[in-house]
């Protein structure tokens, strides 16, 4: 039934798009049957490919970067209470920045290309992760590790046995929101530098005046974030469905 009224609503508002359009009510947009044959051409024809290619490769690193270093830093300033202490005014200073106001500084030492989003795409995500890692070692039951310390349990076992366990869904929140966020800033800043990827044919068919094509460009950044978005979110149930949490979800 869930799925029914999601259908529905989405039926409804590409209906209301296409009687709007169709009439000129929306200006220069065009009809969603235009955009769909836009993207049925680009797909076709292979041109969607490389812009894909250049998008998922500015996504992925810069997604890997922030993983890696958001665990890195996370997990220290998790488990120290006096460290956190110390640096949390630090952390959110620095994420409250928005990403793309990097956009002069990062061009201006690495020209427009791969290198200088994956650098804004990481700064805007790695803070997800931080935070979330830091959450979930935090997070720890204190009957639990008092526990492990009174029987004299090795630290690689606590860390493996009591942190890691603990820490895992906030660790797995924190990727899938650093996969999102990665994603939004490397579309955008492809838009505002330019610099390749799905946001400069967004730019480049916006100024040659192919609105469908731009549209369509459009679409597909919207049809790649819902893929990943579902994507993260199955393999996070996959990989903690012993967690309480998605056991009543699943049930």
């Amino acid at each position: 039934m869930n799925r029914l009224s999601q259908l529905g609503v989405i039926v409804l508002a590409l209906g209301a798009w296409q009687v709007a359009a169709a009439t000129g009510q929306l200006g220069a947009v065009p009809t969603p049957r235009v955009i769909a044959g836009a993207v049925l051409g680009l797909v076709l024809d292979g041109s969607v490919l490389g812009p894909l290619a250049e998008t998922l490769a500015s996504w992925f690193i810069s997604l890997l970067l922030a993983v890696v270093i958001g665990v890195i830093i996370g997990f220290p300033l998790g488990v120290s209470r006096v460290t956190y202490r110390m640096s949390v005014v630090t952390l959110d200073f620095l994420r409250t920045i928005p990403a793309l106001v990097f956009v002069p500084l990062v061009v201006l030492l690495y020209g427009a290309g791969l290198q200088s989003t994956i650098l804004l795409a990481f700064f805007g995500a790695v803070w997800a992760m931080v935070m979330q890692t830091i959450y979930g070692a935090r997070d720890l039951d204190p009957v639990a590790r008092d526990t492990f310390r009174s029987f004299g349990v090795p630290r690689w076992d606590t860390v493996t046995r009591l942190l890691l366990p603990t820490a895992l869904p906030y660790m797995a929140t924190g990727v899938r929101l650093a996969a999102a966020i990665c994603l939004l800033i490397s579309i955008s800043a492809q838009i505002v530098i330019p610099a390749g990827g799905f946001g400069e044919q967004i730019v480049l068919h916006q100024l040659s005046g192919a609105l469908p094509e731009m549209f369509a460009y459009i679409m597909l950044c919207g049809v790649l974030g819902m893929a990943i978005d579902s994507t993260f979110r199955w393999f996070e149930r996959s990989v903690l469905a012993w967690h309480p949490s998605h056991r009543k979800v699943s049930s």
